[in-house]
């Protein structure tokens, strides 16, 4: 199964990044890829949430449930339906210098044996790009908060 993993330094402290990058429904104000993202269902500790994005002008609809760990600064999502046949992965945040680096990966499936060959390398190109752009809307985000971002 192909896997896209993108990191990036971004200079805010963990707690502030973590807070943006798990807040997920609001994703789409700040990332242009990102039309929705609904909540359909809150627990303790992971959500269920229904999203629907452009991937090089694609639309693609899914629900993932998200699992939260704050304590280690990770949330990991996994697709229960939608558009592939697989769709997982995870985000890790870790203190680094006066940053935090965060890690996006991704692991997607999907679903057409014998297409596979022609559309995996081009998703994953695909892939890799949006996630650069999330972490750099995240970034964005974070520095629009009017805050100076390393020592907030």
């Amino acid at each position: 199964m192909p896997l896209v993993e993108v990191t990036e330094l971004v200079s805010a402290p963990i707690d502030r990044v973590y807070r943006v990058v798990s807040d997920m429904e609001s994703y789409p104000r700040f990332m242009k890829n990102v039309e929705s993202i609904k909540v359909l269902e809150r627990g303790d500790g992971y959500t269920v949430t229904e999203w629907h994005a452009r991937l090089k002008g694609a639309r693609f609809r899914w629900v993932e449930k998200d699992l939260f760990d704050p304590q280690n600064f990770r949330i990991t999502y996994e697709q229960t339906e939608g558009d592939l046949k697989e769709f997982r992965g995870y985000w890790a945040l870790s203190a680094s210098g006066d940053g935090t680096r965060v890690t996006l990966v991704t692991e997607f499936e999907f679903g057409v044996p014998m297409l596979a060959s022609l559309l995996n390398p081009v998703a994953r190109v695909a892939l890799r790009e949006n996630s650069r752009a999330m972490l750099a809307a995240i970034s964005g985000e974070l520095a629009q908060e009017g805050h100076d971002p390393v020592h907030s």
